[in-house]
């Protein structure tokens, strides 16, 4: 008993109830990442992959795949689709959490209602999207030409430019409240003092934001764009519904590319190197993350 309560009153009992979770992550996680990297350096197929005969051939699976060009145009079509979706997606979820933290008879029921994109399934909503682009019985297309914007219906999803478009949208639709919620709570953060002292002052309600609510805010727009980055980088589903990477590469991202070389394709180990190389922006961009929160931990 008195080596019992020795160790519940140390430190180390602190470790016990991070085993589990530590155990979990090494296995679950931690194996399957280190599996993927020793796989990216092999030569491993559906015609080897049973017999164990995995030859080993460093970089060359990295290398021939960056030569090939869709690695790199999956590359570059990611950082579009990411970059184009977090600066839209932020912009609309901050004027509606500017206009949600105003008092106002509905403004629960709204914002309760605006969270019904972010809560549907991805399936659904790619489903949803592709239905609506559709060429000729699309509901945009149906509203372009009611309102005469267009004087023939538009192949959405069958043309390059407009394929990108078509999922760009569908995924910001899905994660402005994801913006919303988080810039809406740190709006509450902001004591009203601060708005009435300034208003006093004489300022008006451009100065109040960009001196007040920007400088305040600062923290939770950080933690918002690198979250918005790492979760829009990684999309999958959405692309792989809509689009299913075409028409011609056009919207191959990184993650439906690797699937299509190791579940269409059968190339396990090509598969596992663009794996790899979403995984190591994912980390630059994890780390980026942790840096911005141990600085504004440290600034308190």
């Amino acid at each position: 008993m008195g080596a019992i309560r020795k160790l519940v009153r140390s430190d180390r009992i602190a470790y016990l109830f991070v085993a589990p979770a530590l155990l979990y992550m090494l296995l679950l996680v931690g194996y399957p990442i280190l599996y993927n990297i020793v796989l990216s350096v092999q030569n491993v197929t559906v015609k080897n992959i049973n017999s164990g005969e995995h030859i080993f051939v460093g970089l060359d699976n990295y290398i021939r795949l960056f030569q090939n060009g869709i690695l790199s145009q999956s590359t570059v079509n990611t950082l579009v689709f990411t970059i184009a979706c977090i600066i839209v997606q932020f912009l609309l979820g901050l004027l509606l959490a500017l206009f949600l933290n105003r008092y106002f008879t509905a403004a629960k029921f709204v914002r309760g209602m605006m969270m019904m994109p972010w809560m549907i399934p991805m399936t659904v909503t790619a489903l949803m999207f592709k239905f609506m682009f559709s060429t000729n019985v699309g509901i945009i297309n149906q509203m372009l030409l009611a309102l005469g914007l267009i004087v023939s219906p538009i192949d959405w999803l069958t043309s390059p430019v407009t394929a990108m478009i078509a999922v760009i949208t569908a995924n910001v639709w899905v994660g402005i409240p994801f913006n919303m919620i988080l810039l809406t709570v740190g709006l509450t953060t902001i004591p009203a003092e601060l708005y009435e002292s300034a208003s006093i002052d004489g300022a008006n309600g451009w100065k109040s934001f960009r001196h007040i609510t920007l400088p305040l805010l600062k923290p939770t727009i950080e933690s918002v764009l690198v979250l918005g980055f790492i979760y829009t980088f990684k999309v999958f589903d959405l692309v792989f519904v809509m689009t299913n990477g075409g028409p011609v590469n056009a919207t191959q991202l990184l993650s439906t590319y690797s699937y299509k070389l190791s579940f269409s394709l059968f190339k396990y180990s090509d598969g596992a190197a663009v794996a790899n190389v979403l995984f190591v922006i994912l980390l630059i961009a994890s780390l980026i993350y942790l840096k911005f929160t141990y600085a504004d931990e440290e600034g308190k």
